[in-house]
């Protein structure tokens, strides 16, 4: 188990050179001196929280590594506590981890290859007409419980998604639609209970591998893309894909909204969703996010 030496070090190199506080400020000096340096910090208060789960999760990384990994021997423990004490040696420590990760995930899928025939994963939800045609009639459920449930996490309140109400809900029993500005984005609460981070290049794969034909979780083919519809990745969002017109497209808001809810939400989205959760699935080479 690490010691609370290693604890501290580790702390000591991470956060050395983030911003603190001077001593002896009251209450409400304090809290006007947070708020500057928040707005100060290059990239805003948005960037700042950022910084800071992002040393944090490396606090978490290299303390696991004393407990359990390589970093149990003293040399590499105290090679590693001095190179993340830089900004350069942070981003190199975070992209061995990245590398490592990326290579252990794909070693897992040879793995499950080998053991198993790959198959299709079946749809992983499907949704109630009467909500379907509420939609393509612009109609807003409004918030319901699995928005609430999503509005509670942890990682949503900390990068403080929707600190701005969207213009409206549309929530089915899968998950919900926030439409804002002409921008629909989509949330499946079975994606974000396995956590929404790992899911943004899979989603976008599993829309590009749909996209070139679309087909529904029968195989049916279905009408093609509307020529005015943008997808992108749900990053920004912290979604799982969020659609819009393109600017100056002559397709009618209606006759978009109506494919979206028709044949997006109800035949497509299924299957999407089913490849995104299944560890087990590995898209098609080609198929490719970023």
């Amino acid at each position: 188990m690490a010691s609370d030496l290693d604890t501290v070090r580790v702390l000591r190199a991470l956060f050395n050179d983030m911003p603190r506080a001077p001593q002896g400020l009251s209450p409400e000096e304090t809290v006007a001196w947070i708020q500057r340096s928040m707005n100060d910090h290059e990239g805003g208060e948005m960037a700042l929280m950022i910084e800071h789960i992002t040393r944090n999760a490396m606090l978490d990384i290299v303390l696991r590594l004393r407990e359990d990994g390589y970093l149990k021997e003293d040399a590499a423990f105290d090679k590693t506590v001095s190179l993340i004490s830089t900004p350069e040696g942070r981003k190199t420590f975070m992209d061995r981890c990245i590398t490592a990760q990326k290579s252990a995930d794909a070693t897992s899928r040879l793995i499950h290859r080998a053991k198993r025939a790959w198959t299709d994963p079946l749809p992983l939800f499907s949704s109630d007409p009467g909500q379907l045609q509420r939609f393509v009639r612009g109609e807003l459920s409004g918030p319901g419980p699995l928005f609430a449930e999503f509005m509670a996490r942890e990682d949503v309140r900390e990068i403080g998604v929707f600190a701005q109400a969207p213009d409206g809900i549309h929530e089915f029993s899968w998950g919900f639609i926030a439409e804002d500005q002409g921008v629909w984005s989509i949330y499946i609460a079975d994606v974000w209970r396995q956590g929404t981070v790992g899911s943004f290049d899979r989603f976008l794969m599993a829309w590009q591998q749909l996209a070139c034909a679309p087909v529904d979780d029968l195989g049916g083919l279905l009408p093609p893309l509307p020529e005015g519809l943008q997808v992108e990745d749900g990053i920004e969002t912290f979604s799982g894909l969020s659609l819009r017109a393109a600017c100056g497209d002559t397709t009618q808001p209606s006759d978009l909204r109506q494919w979206i809810g028709e044949f997006l939400i109800d035949r497509m989205l299924p299957v999407m969703a089913a490849r995104v959760v299944d560890a087990h699935y590995d898209f098609p080479l080609g198929v490719q996010a970023h």
